[in-house]
């Protein structure tokens, strides 16, 4: 197996003196889809922080291709998409897509904006408008065309379907899909389960700051007897609180 694009080992992180994360491990191999899951509250945000080097660990080992992901090297071919995605409102669509590949020197091609703004369902029209014209919707979309088309080989997405319509949630699975097959690698912070039960080859459940599971959804799902990713999570949660 070759070296993992993100490897998290035994790290504990830490708001003002009270631990929060608590010896997360695990890693995260090239060309995976890799799904993080738990309640609100779980430590999902502040492990996704720390991984970006956002937030320091208080001990353990975090690497991203191999290296400290606190080296301004390590995190070059590293793109984040937060949950509260907000472009500058006075820029175009367009303007903020071109702005966003300028900061990782990619080339800016307009046409190749608007090829993946048909793939959103995004109207090519709405590009040359204001952001602030844009609804919730909208500005996720493209949030995520300016996230994709960077090329970065290490993609983090918080929460990337929210605000968006079934029909669009299933065009940003085809999205997410399509770049996994070209050996980009992507972990994805989501609540809508039955989307990473889709797309995802393996999640981890963090519950009380803790990584309690690392598997497949198939394997959680039979572990707890549930068939539906949803509830079948509901209910490792709710084993682990009584047990």
């Amino acid at each position: 197996m070759s070296n993992p694009v993100l490897s998290v080992s035994d790290v504990t992180i830490a708001y003002e003196k009270t631990d929060v994360v608590f010896g997360a491990d695990f890693s995260i191999e090239s060309g995976e889809m890799f799904g993080l899951v738990g309640l609100n509250g779980a430590g999902k945000t502040t492990l996704i922080k720390t991984i970006l080097g956002l937030h320091s660990a208080r001990s353990g080992d975090v690497r991203i291709f191999g290296s400290d992901n606190m080296q301004v090297s390590a995190r070059r071919n590293v793109v984040y998409l937060p949950e509260r995605f907000d472009p500058p409102w006075f820029l175009s669509g367009m303007e903020f897509v071109k702005f966003s590949l300028s900061l990782y020197k990619q080339p800016f091609n307009e046409e190749e904006v608007y090829k993946a703004a048909d793939k959103l369902a995004l109207d090519r029209a709405a590009l040359k408008r204001r952001v602030q014209t844009y609804s919730k919707g909208m500005r996720q979309k493209l949030g995520l065309i300016g996230t994709v088309l960077t090329r970065c080989k290490f993609i983090v997405l918080d929460e990337p379907m929210s605000g968006l319509d079934p029909l669009a949630r299933t065009l940003v699975k085809d999205m997410l899909l399509e770049i996994k097959d070209k050996d980009q690698t992507i972990l994805i912070c989501s609540h809508i389960l039955a989307d990473l039960d889709e797309i995802c080859g393996r999640i981890a459940v963090i519950h009380e700051g803790a990584i309690e599971f690392l598997g497949t959804p198939s394997a959680l799902k039979t572990q707890t007897g549930v068939d539906v990713l949803e509830r079948a999570f509901l209910q490792f949660i709710q084993d682990k609180r009584e047990a």
